[in-house]
């Protein structure tokens, strides 16, 4: 008898308990699919408001047009398209936009170096990715402060670490310590290496979309990237109704490239947009078709998203507010409004204007988490750790919102109709004046019956009190540690990563720093 033998014996004779200890304390990585809807979308508008909309977004389109500035090969495509243009303006004769619309696909897969983690965006799914664009980060530990490269590293990490987090996104904050024009590298560069699932690539110039690129193709392979689509950027519309040469650049080397672009108006009512809801969706519709558009007059087929980030605002103080019922109203009809022009729809996050992951954070972020899932969004940017309007990730916020992203997927199922949905056994078992704790219906199913947070505490008080008396944030901290701590890298290949690092090395050596 081998010394293997005995302890695959003694393995089985006494060391259940060891098992289910070592079980229990192992470092998990697990992965949630993307979202497919089970449940309806809600509809707001009626079919006459929908027809009133979209005749209102042809006349802007028409009669007052948009402005692609700095822009002159933009113009001549327009021109050669059929457009009227007037100095910077172009104005588009009806239905124009629409026509050129139909050549986008309606739903398109993002590949993630890991095939298990590809992603379908459009249709009946949703695609959840982390908050964008802060140049601050706040944490219990150091307060509110200027994000770094360490920071950025570290939510990739977590975004890896993450079950319900489909996607690592993109600028998950603004690495203020390394210079402006390098910076993209090195973002690049974790998401790449730190992380398997998709990414998305730089906007700032069009060189920079280029090199996201290029970078790809070392990751993926040349002709994969040729191919396929394995990055899904922003490109944001300076509202109202004008283009920027350095959007629409980027917009033409992903569009050119086969990558796919968001094409998202940068809204808040009552600034750049009227203070009515029928008006926003009239602009927002009439500006996505107009980028949409000129993507498919960039390359017929290119994988574009219908695109809305909404919000209101203060008018006493002008500050951006979230989760209110006007921005869901608009989050509601241009759901509508993108299934009709047949386009994957992005919109919602975990919105709010707290400066604190606090009460108020949580009433915004609710609001907004579930009205993105009633309306219809296929890809949702800023799903979780967006604090203070947008100008902070905050790593608690990340971990409160990541966890409550679980619910979406729960309530995504609808209702289960099987015959172990119905439960007819358990309550003929049962019967009157019974309990479910012990039957057999209750023991087959109780690890899954109800979704589970990882975070929030339901302990009894005294041991709450005896814990320490922590608060959501104090736990979310901690599990922030925890994560960090038990963080591991996926595998890649050596000659890529090197190669990975090389290219980076060389780009960033090429020119010197620019902070500006």
């Amino acid at each position: 008898m081998t010394e293997d033998t005995v302890a695959d014996r003694r393995g089985r004779r006494g060391g259940g308990g060891v098992a289910r200890r070592a079980e229990r304390t192992a470092t998990r990585i697990e992965f949630a699919r993307y979202i497919t809807r089970n449940v309806p979308d809600f509809e707001i508008l009626n079919a006459e408001a929908l027809e009133i909309i979209e005749a209102n977004a042809e006349t802007l389109l028409h009669e007052v047009g948009v402005n692609f500035v700095d822009s002159p090969a933009a113009l001549e495509l327009w021109r050669d398209a059929g457009a009227e243009i007037d100095g910077e303006r172009v104005r588009l004769p009806r239905g124009l936009a629409r026509k050129l619309c139909a050549t986008a696909p309606r739903t398109f897969t993002q590949h993630a170096r890991n095939p298990e983690r590809n992603v379908e965006i459009g249709g009946r799914n949703l695609v959840l990715a982390p908050v964008y664009g802060p140049p601050f980060v706040r944490d219990q530990a150091g307060g509110r402060r200027y994000a770094t490269i360490e920071d950025f590293r570290n939510f990739v990490k977590l975004g890896q670490m993450t079950k319900w987090l489909h996607h690592s996104g993109g600028t998950v904050c603004e690495p203020t310590d390394v210079a402006v024009n390098k910076r993209h590298l090195d973002m690049l560069h974790a998401h790449m290496t730190l992380s398997d699932k998709p990414y998305m690539g730089s906007v700032t110039l069009p060189e920079r979309a280029a090199d996201s690129v290029e970078m790809s193709k070392i990751l993926f392979g040349a002709d994969f990237v040729d191919q396929n689509t394995v990055m899904t950027s922003l490109i944001n519309i300076n509202s109202p109704l004008t283009f920027d040469s350095v959007m629409m650049g980027a917009l033409e080397v992903y569009a050119r490239a086969g990558q796919a672009c968001i094409i998202s108006p940068f809204i808040v009512g009552g600034a750049m947009a009227p203070v009515t809801v029928a008006g926003t969706l009239t602009q927002v519709l009439a500006e996505v078709m107009a980028g949409v558009a000129y993507s498919q007059l960039i390359r017929p087929g290119a994988p574009v998203i219908f695109g809305a980030f909404v919000t209101s605002i203060d008018m006493n103080s002008g500050a951006p507010t979230f989760g209110t019922p006007e921005a869901a109203q608009i989050t509601l009809g241009a759901g509508q409004l993108a299934r009709r022009l047949g386009l994957p729809y992005r919109s919602a996050g975990s919105f709010c204007g707290s400066k604190l992951p606090d009460a108020q954070a949580a009433y915004e972020t609710a609001n907004t988490l579930n009205i993105g899932l009633l309306s219809g969004v296929n890809f949702m940017l800023h799903s979780c750790g967006w604090l203070e309007g947008g100008l902070v990730s905050s790593y608690e916020k990340y971990i409160m919102d990541a966890d409550q992203l679980g619910i979406l997927h729960s309530l995504a199922k609808g209702i289960d109709m099987s015959e172990n949905g119905q439960a007819m056994d358990a309550i003929r078992e049962v019967g009157p004046g019974g309990h479910y704790l012990g039957c057999d219906h209750t023991r087959a199913n109780y690890k899954d019956a109800f979704w589970r947070s990882g975070l929030l505490d339901y302990k009894p008080f005294e041991t709450w009190d005896e814990e320490g008396a922590r608060d959501t944030a104090t736990l979310a901290a901690a599990k922030v540690g925890k994560m960090l701590g038990e963080y591991q890298a996926p595998d890649l290949d050596p000659g890529i990563a090197e190669a990975l690092a090389d290219h980076v090395a060389r780009k960033k050596a090429a020119v010197p720093d620019a902070f500006m």
